[in-house]
């Protein structure tokens, strides 16, 4: 006996007649059966062939098309055996798709067929595969594809499925002309500099429309952003291409947007912030930022203005910056000066920058120092992650190295290298390994006269928990200052209880220090609770400082660096 199923079969019939459990009912079969047909029992007696009818539809949305029913009365209780008979596999599959597809493409498609020969017929699984080929097909050069026909014929005495399929590409599509909706302040060409996929000519696809998308709505100059394949204007060229504008939506930000905050850090303390940005500045879509933030132990004036980027894909920024700190007996007063660049190469983030800073510093019961460094530093950044907010798998590396002169503005000659991995492990379904080293070397005659910045520092979250924000280092007059070297190590092992709740538990070690005979790494570990906000991982850890006995309270968002 052959059963002809069609692509709109779908699970409706059996839906219609579902009601509550019924007690008066009982299964008796295979587990598997008894727990998919139990939730779809009446709640009160029914017809025999109307129950036999309900539930056969029920076991053929999963593969089973020859069930044979044996009911039973037990006093108020019917009993009900069933034996589903042998479960239909897939014995063929014949996928055609027309239209101009080259045969790499074609064969690529067929290949990543998701309901392959020898697996269980299943309705859902069905359709899942139809629409999976065909999205596959959409996301690519073929905007207009579709699904003709679709057949499951289905021998239930043998027990087998053969699957049949037809789809038509339509033409291949290139992108048309970008035709910018919504702008008022900002000119078309502000546009154009983030545009790096979407160019006239090259092959439609999905993900180009995406890419360009993210990049726009990551800019300071729009609220909201949407991009779309405009087919109704489409033009066909000699060979049959189409080639087709691209209309992108966009809503542009306030011109002037003031905000307040306040918050608190494990490292710093209570912390209030005002903000002030446009992202138009002297009318030139400069988008600036500028603020004041108040910290326990730190308060900082800045100012930063970024260009848009420029035809090699760089973003430019110069900034400025005001900041005094009283952390660890050591007080400081910054004055800071900058520009940077940032261009991003394939994998790889490439800052370029030039600082010059002034530092007055001044340990407890000591005498006040003011030291001046002009650096150019250079910063590479190579990320390949699951997920850059919350990664279970994958690796950061970041390297950076930089120096001052005393022939160009700087007191002291020195080199300064740093360098931090971060590697993340799965460990079963819900478990993750999270592995992190840093390790920095500011090369000098002696660490006199040379910021802060340039020097290290360690403790705190982030570091070295168990021990006080920047509590590890060089201890002179009352003080913990900066040291030439720097390394920290940290395991910690994470289990999710759901998706939005972890446990952690952690090691870390680590010191700053003035010479390499001097390394004794500090010891800290502890319990930590996750939680999987919008924004990534926030942790709040309890950890204990093994080298002074102490019991440290740390939070934090625990994302890559």
């Amino acid at each position: 006996m052959f059963i002809s199923l069609r692509c709109r079969w779908l699970l409706l019939a059996a839906l219609a007649f579902a009601w509550p459990a019924a007690a008066g009912t009982q299964l008796d079969g295979p587990e598997e059966i008894v727990e998919l047909l139990s939730p779809h029992l009446p709640a009160g007696e029914a017809g025999r062939g109307r129950l036999r009818e309900l539930l056969g539809e029920i076991l053929a949305t999963e593969g089973w098309f020859s069930p044979a029913f044996v009911f039973r009365r037990d006093g108020e209780t019917l009993h009900l055996t069933i034996d589903p008979g042998p479960r239909t596999r897939i014995a063929a599959v014949d996928i055609a798709v027309d239209g101009p597809l080259d045969d790499k493409t074609r064969a690529e498609l067929v290949a990543g067929w998701t309901l392959p020969v020898g697996r269980p017929f299943r309705q859902a699984d069905w359709n899942d595969a139809k629409q999976a080929l065909l999205l596959r097909l959409l996301a690519g050069e073929h905007a207009d594809a579709r699904l003709d026909d679709s057949l499951a014929d289905i021998d239930a005495e043998a027990a087998r499925a053969s699957l049949r399929l037809r789809y038509a590409t339509g033409p291949r599509y290139r992108f048309g002309e970008l035709r910018v909706e919504g702008l008022q302040r900002h000119p078309p060409e502000l546009v154009e500099r983030y545009n790096r996929v979407v160019r006239p000519g090259r092959p439609y696809s999905e993900a180009a429309l995406a890419d360009l998308q993210r990049a726009l709505q990551a800019t300071p100059y729009f609220a909201s952003v949407e991009t779309e394949l405009d087919r109704a204007a489409a033009t066909t060229d000699a060979d049959g291409t189409a080639r087709a504008p691209v209309i992108v939506r966009v809503r542009e930000r306030p011109a002037h947007r003031v905000a307040f905050g306040a918050g608190v850090s494990s490292n710093t303390g209570a912390r209030v912030e005002a903000r002030y940005h446009t992202p138009d500045l002297f009318g030139r879509d400069w988008s600036f930022d500028g603020g004041l933030r108040y910290e326990q132990k730190r308060q900082t004036l800045y100012a930063d203005v970024f260009l848009p980027p420029d035809g090699r894909d760089r973003r430019h920024s110069v900034g400025a910056v005001l900041e005094a700190s009283d952390i660890q007996g050591l007080r400081t007063e910054r004055r800071a000066f900058g520009a940077r660049t940032v261009q991003q190469r394939g994998r790889v983030e490439q800052r370029l920058s030039l600082h010059w800073e002034v530092e007055d510093r001044t340990p407890d019961g000591g005498a006040t120092v003011t030291s001046r460094a002009l650096v150019p530093n250079a910063m590479w950044t190579w990320r390949q992650l699951d997920s850059v907010l919350n990664p279970r798998s994958g690796t950061v590396l970041q390297g950076q190295v930089g120096g001052g002169s005393r022939a160009v503005l700087s007191d002291q000659d020195f080199v300064r290298l740093h360098a931090r991995i971060q590697h993340y492990l799965p460990l079963g379904r819900r478990d993750t390994l999270a592995l992190r080293g840093e390790f920095g070397a500011t090369l000098a005659d002696s660490r006199d006269h040379i910021p802060q910045d340039y020097l290290f520092r360690t403790g705190g979250a982030g570091s070295v928990r168990g021990y006080g924000y920047q509590s590890l280092g060089v201890h002179e007059a009352g003080a913990t200052l900066g040291g030439r070297y720097l390394a920290v190590l940290s395991a910690e092992a994470t289990h999710w209880l759901d998706e939005a709740w972890g446990i952690a538990a952690f090691v870390d070690a680590g010191n700053a220090y003035d010479a390499p005979a001097q390394a004794r790494l500090a010891l800290g570990y502890g319990l930590g609770a996750r939680w999987q906000s919008p924004a990534g991982p926030l942790g709040v850890d309890l950890a204990y400082g093994q080298r002074t006995g102490e019991i440290q309270l740390h939070f934090s968002l625990a994302i890559p660096f």
